[in-house]
């Protein structure tokens, strides 16, 4: 699972997250992204030529199903950012095993309010 701060690493190229989805694709494990996390660093320049290469290998989850309960687990956990409510929710819904962000507090603490316990978060 990728927030706005994976997808950001890996448009500007850091070695550490292309060798991530690299050993993603190697292993046939599947990388997911939230689209509002897309939606949160896309902004279609051809600058964003590496950012567009690693998309073609991210699944890219819709929101709309997840808009209210994103917003509620908002309400539960005291936060307000619903772009990390639905990166927490969507690893929830996929079983991801990991999750690659910038934001490791704010996640941690959504997680907790999920009460998911197997999930690792990677600061990137």
């Amino acid at each position: 699972m990728f927030d706005a701060g994976a997808l950001v690493a890996l448009d500007r190229n850091d070695p550490t997250m292309w060798r991530v989805v690299k050993a993603a694709a190697i292993r046939g494990t599947t990388v997911f992204a939230p689209s509002t996390v897309v939606a949160q660093v896309w902004r279609g320049l051809a600058r964003q030529a590496r950012l567009a290469t690693a998309l073609q290998g991210i699944e890219v989850s819709p929101f709309d199903p997840m808009a209210k309960a994103a917003g509620e687990l908002c309400g539960t956990s005291r936060t307000s950012d619903v772009i990390d409510g639905s990166v927490a929710l969507t690893a929830l819904k996929k079983r991801a095993k990991q999750i690659y962000t910038s934001d490791v507090g704010d996640i941690n603490h959504l997680l907790d309010t999920l009460q998911v316990k197997d999930v690792l978060v990677v600061h990137c």
